[in-house]
């Protein structure tokens, strides 16, 4: 065996060369904080990288690349399509002329050694795998890139009369090369440049300044946007300068990750690094803007790296000035050091949500005035406008707008007349949480706190009450005026509820006692037998009462403990588990709907409950329709099941009936939840409709409007692929095609929607804050997503929808991107908590939203995961019933377990189950609601059927055959888990304390505190496995004799090539058959965006005609896509 992987430290590679490397994620999740630790490690190495983020096409990372005259890319490729995605890449580089530009690539053990054989000899050229991680360490990777790439992509200006010509026609590859040459050689590209144009075009510069944090990346980017809205025909080149770091000389040139509108063929962007120190422009700027006229740009933006307050260089270079601030510049006399405030044409004050924003410009108002001796002038007729850049269609921002285009009519004549925006409209925070609960956390806190006290006081006054009766009863007269006195003095103390409690303590103890426990829930009356039998014919209670006869003990574990089904609801929320129904969750998503459908068959069949979790790939997790174009089409149906429409989520679940109360659906959707959730509730609709059909014998019915709507057109109606799988009864297959309204009357359909409604049961993930927080699938702005989920939760209360989750707050994916368990805990339940705080503040009924939201947790093997859901449950429930005034059905907090991703590895994957299956015991003793145990294989690929056999057999194991879980409590009692849950609990307050610092949940993400605290806990974690400090068994240490290499597994999942096809016929057919209707509902809906009514209310209208890429599409224009962060 070996015992130890133990590495040298490897010293940064210095290159030669000015080396720039484009870097992204092509998808999501942990893997944009891993390219973010490699792009810091570029960075430290002396390289200048222009970072992407997450959920980048190959054409804007090949445009960038191009653009930007990069020596590389770099990126991470995972969940599948890398294949597709990495040859696309290599051929749109070629194509366009760059193939000099290097191709590096990981995605873990999901790309098998024979794809990276396969993709370095397509020219790719070099995929990293785990192996080489083990093998080279973490810098010796990155030194291997850079020395790699440590070229020059242009040698002098000599080499460039091609170019010199080709940028008159705005082509990009022409643009990149000459500033490459102007940075390498000015004096000689300058003489070479002006040879071949002698005459410069005059074009209008518009130059942006402001200090560092300020938002310029944002402003420049809504800018654009507008910009190429109101001028269809005009083009806009943009430079964009950034520090470089004195002591390696890298930089991090970071503005693009912030923009959304210049992936556009009229929109040209360059980074430049200052490559000095303390200078806000690249000396080389000139040259650059040269280029730029050269190319016959119709508006040039010159945009300054953000040092201290800004110096006045930016005046050399532009004919219009807009300096960009914040309301935090600290004292107004500070604002007489601003340089810039005498010479900014426009000043915006950013941030305008800020405290103390209104102060902050009546200030700089005062200043201005000072500085230009404007006395006389009204605050409205100053150049200075209040903005929030980050919000969707801000007000201000229009007005900015408005002001800078019309100052360059003004200055330079040039032709960007526009409306001028009326100054009163300016910026106004649509503010999530309002300004006065930002210390909802602090409060919650204090009042746990403050119970927990009042908790031990009760008890020593419980205890000492006991004493006093114990002493009276022992004195054989009861003459003692003084004890009797004390006792009444006592009594008096204790809250009379506990002292009921403890009177009535001895009787429902009997009763766990008793062969049968009879109990009320939802007005039903529900008969429990309280033990079951072991082999050796022993009676194992269910339930085990307490031990303990001391008052003290009995109401300090009533308070903080107590029975399961009772408050603070440590041990679970029900009185006992409910009989027949295993917390087991059937896990599918791959290919097409009808290949996860007979997956779903196959994993419940046989199961008296069927609670499926749907894994969606990543073009519908993305928000998009199945495409041709290489990076999607490689996507389609793998690492998850592709789902664009009513009639894919009607084959989805066909042959279950979503209105059975023993049938439960979870989706892992997140961006695009509203518009899935809509799907899936249609689906549910029509089946409800297809029961009425049969039963009134209207078979023939749907056949004329199917046949009417199809081919009577001349088109092919849509169809399962394919036969039925065993146990599949047809039921929801009827009218794949229509929808329940085109064959029965509108009534009878409505009350059949009504009932279906109120009957389905499951969750829809959806939970966007810690999308935001994990780097995750965020497609919407943050304000709109929020938005759209405040009105499914109304929708959900309106139509009575009881049974299903309208969120799962989840912290998986917050542990996935590399969080502790406290961490996760504490920024999930802050989540919950905020989300009740906007609920309320839309002025919904707690007690009717708060059933509606359930929880979703990673279970890893820290110490602290053994009680995360006890934990989990009691400050839930305090924070309800103290907090909130809550009804008990709101304070309980059910929550389901997905063991850990992060704890599969890709080395012995044998192991994996191993740790799964602990992980699992201390969710089933813990109590989870539900349980999705991983398979072993998900390290490498999508999990194959005996895989999910195995992982479902390790918690059926675990139910059926291990003796102990035939109690419901067996962490109750344990002195271990009595100090960790205090201990835990203690450590999410004071979490919860440090988010109030912040100004809430999402003053914190503002500042980027969660994704901050995620990645250091996950580099912790990375270097201590490096090291080996922390040993993971068959990883780093007890390695098998062949050092225990990444496994190539025997069966890979893969989507076929005509479940593709077929995904991309039925959207094709789809756009084709509802052009008429689609555009009708989608106007609508962006019509119920725009006026402020319920937008999900239009969505379970508009998915019937339309798939899920055309409403994403729509909700982008009225609700802002979502603005990635560094």
């Amino acid at each position: 065996m070996i015992w130890s992987t133990g590495m040298e430290k490897e010293a940064p590679y210095t290159p030669k060369n000015k080396v720039r490397i484009v870097t992204a994620a092509s998808l999501f999740d942990g893997h944009d904080a891993a390219i973010n630790i490699m792009r810091r490690i570029m960075q430290r190495s002396g390289c200048e990288v222009i970072h992407l983020g997450h959920d980048r096409s190959v054409d804007e990372v090949v445009n960038c690349a191009i653009q930007e005259d990069a020596q590389a890319i770099a990126m991470t490729s995972y969940q599948g399509g890398h294949m597709e995605y990495f040859k696309y890449m290599k051929d749109l580089l070629d194509e366009r002329d760059a193939s000099h530009i290097r191709i590096f690539g990981g995605g873990g053990g999901t790309i098998l050694p024979e794809e990276i054989r396969e993709l370095q000899a397509y020219g790719i050229e070099r995929i990293y795998h785990p192996d080489d991680g083990r093998t080279m360490g973490l810098q010796g990777m990155i030194n291997d890139l850079v020395e790699r790439c440590d070229f020059q992509t242009v040698i002098d200006a000599s080499e460039l009369p091609a170019e010199f010509e080709a940028i008159s026609k705005q082509n990009h590859r022409a643009i990149g090369r000459c500033i490459t040459a102007a940075e390498l050689d000015p004096s000689g590209f300058r003489k070479a440049f002006r040879a071949a144009h002698k005459e410069l075009p005059d074009v209008p510069v518009l130059g942006i300044t402001g200090t560092g944090g300020s938002g310029k990346s944002s402003m420049v980017d809504e800018l654009v946007r507008r910009f190429i809205h109101a001028f269809p025909e005009k083009s806009i080149g943009l430079i964009s300068v950034d520090p470089s770091k004195r002591k390696t000389g890298g930089a991090l040139l970071g503005d693009r990750i912030r923009m959304n509108a210049i992936h556009d063929d009229r929109v040209y962007m360059r980074s430049l690094a200052t490559r000095q120190s303390n200078l806000a422009l690249s000396k080389h700027v000139s040259e650059g803007l040269d280029v730029l006229r050269a190319s016959g740009f119709d508006l040039i933006v010159l945009e300054t790296s953000g040092i201290g307050q800004s110096d006045t260089e930016i005046m050399d270079h532009s004919d219009v000035s807009l300096y960009v601030m914040t309301p935090e510049f600290g004292a107004a006399t500070q604002l007489e050091k601003i340089d810039m405030l005498d010479f900014a044409d426009v000043v915006a004050v950013n941030k305008f949500d800020k405290r103390g924003s209104l102060d902050a410009i009546r200030d700089v108002r005062k200043q201005f005035k000072r500085n230009h001796d404007l006395w006389e002038a009204k605050d409205d007729e100053l150049p200075i406008i209040g903005t929030i850049a980050s919000q969707f269609n801000d007000p201000g921002t229009n007005h900015l707008f408005s002001a800078l285009m019309n100052c360059l009519v003004e200055r330079v004549k040039a032709p960007f007349e526009v409306a001028a925006a009326q100054p009163e409209h300016s910026s106004e925070k649509l503010f999530v949480i309002p300004p006065k609960r930002t210390r909802y956390l602090s409060e919650i806190a204090e009042q746990i706190r403050a119970y927990n006290e009042w908790a031990e006081t009760q008890a020593e006054t419980a205890k000492q009450l006991q004493s006093l009766q114990v002493a009276q009863g022992l004195l054989e007269d009861d003459s003692s005026e003084a004890l009797n006195k004390k006792t009444k003095e006592v009594r008096m103390d204790l809250d009379p509820k506990i002292l009921e409690w403890l009177e009535q303590w001895p009787a429902l103890k009997q009763r766990y006692e008793e062969a049968i426990y009879t109990f009320h829930v939802r007005g039903k009356e529900i008969k429990i037998e309280t033990h079951k039998e072991s082999l050796s014919q022993l009676k194992i209670p269910k339930i085990a009462t307490p031990r303990i006869t001391g008052w003290g003990d009995l109401v300090r574990w009533s308070l903080q403990e107590n029975l399961p089904g009772h408050f603070p609801y440590t041990a679970g929320i029900y009185p006992f588990k409910r009989e027949g129904e295993d917390p087991a969750r059937m896990f599918a998503g791959e290919g097409g709907p009808e290949r996860t459908n007979k997956r779903f068959h196959y994993v419940s069949h046989g199961m008296p409950a069927k609670r499926l979790s749907t894994a969606f790939d990543s073009v519908t997790l993305y928000g998009r329709d199945p495409a041709r174009r290489p990076d999607i089409f490689g996507k389609v149906g793998n690492s998850g099941v592709s789902v664009c429409s009513v009639d894919d989520a009607k084959k989805l679940y066909s042959g279950f009936d979503l209105c059975d109360p023993t049938t439960s659906v979870s989706m892992t959707i997140n961006g695009p939840a509203p518009i899935l959730l809509a799907f899936f509730l249609n689906a549910a609709t029509d089946q409800r409709c297809e029961k009425y059909i049969l039963e009134h014998g209207m078979e023939d019915d749907v056949e004329k409007v199917l046949h009417a709507k199809w081919e009577a057109q001349g088109m092919q109606r849509p169809k399962y692929q394919g036969e039925l799988p065993e146990g599949h009864n047809g039921l929801g297959l009827m009218i794949l095609g229509c929808t329940g309204d085109e064959v029965l009357p509108r009534n009878i359909y409505e009350q059949l929607k009504s009932e279906a409604l109120r009957q389905v049961r499951g969750t829809v993930q959806a939970d966007i804050l810690k999308e935001d927080q994990a780097q995750n699938t965020c497609i919407f702005s943050t304000e709109f997503a929020l938005r759209l989920m405040g009105d499914v939760q109304e929708s959900f209360i309106e139509r009575s929808i009881r049974n299903f989750y309208s969120v799962s707050i989840s912290g998986y994916h917050i542990a996935e991107a590399g969080a502790n368990p406290i961490t996760q805990l504490a920024f999930t339940l802050a989540n919950g908590f905020t989300y009740v705080e906007y609920y309320l503040s839309r002025g919904m009924d707690l007690d009717q939203f708060g059933p509606n939201l359930s929880f979703f947790f990673s279970n890893g093997i820290d110490p602290e995961y053994a009680v995360i859901g006890r934990v989990a449950r009691r400050i839930w429930a305090k924070a309800m019933r103290e907090k909130y005034k809550a009804s008990p059905r709101a304070q309980m907090l059910k929550y389901h377990i997905q063991t850990s991703g992060r704890s599969l590895h890709a080395q012995e994957i044998d192991f994996n189950d191993i740790r799964t299956t602990l992980q699992a015991l201390y969710a089933i003793y813990d109590n989870c609601n539900s349980l999705h145990t991983n398979a072993y294989d998900e390290a490498i690929t999508t999990p194959t059927e005996h895989s999910v056999r195995r992982a479902m057999a390790i918690q059926l194991i675990i139910n059926k055959e291990l003796g102990l879980t035939k109690n419901e409590n067996p962490l109750q009692g344990s002195f271990i888990i009595e100090t960790l849950t205090d201990l835990v609990e203690e450590a999410v307050l004071l979490e919860f304390d440090r988010i109030t610092e912040r100004g809430g949940v999402i003053g914190a993400m503002e500042t980027m505190y969660q994704r901050s605290r995620i990645q250091e806990e996950s580099l912790h974690y990375e270097m201590l496995k490096h090291t080996g400090e922390f040993p993971i068994i068959g990883v780093n240490t007890f390695l098998a004799k062949n050092g225990s290499p990444t496994l190539t597994p025997g069966e890979v999942i893969r989507a076929e090539q005509s479940e593709k096809e077929g995904q991309l016929q039925q959207v094709k057919n789809m756009h084709e058959r509802y052009a008429d209707e689609a555009s009708k509902a989608i106007a609508k809906v962006q019509m119920a965006a725009i006026k402020g009514d319920n937008v999900f209310e239009s969505l379970l209208e508009a998915v019937k005609t339309c798939t899920l890429g055309q409403l994403s599409e729509a909700l982008f224009e009225v609700g802002g896509a979502y603005r990635r962060n560094m």
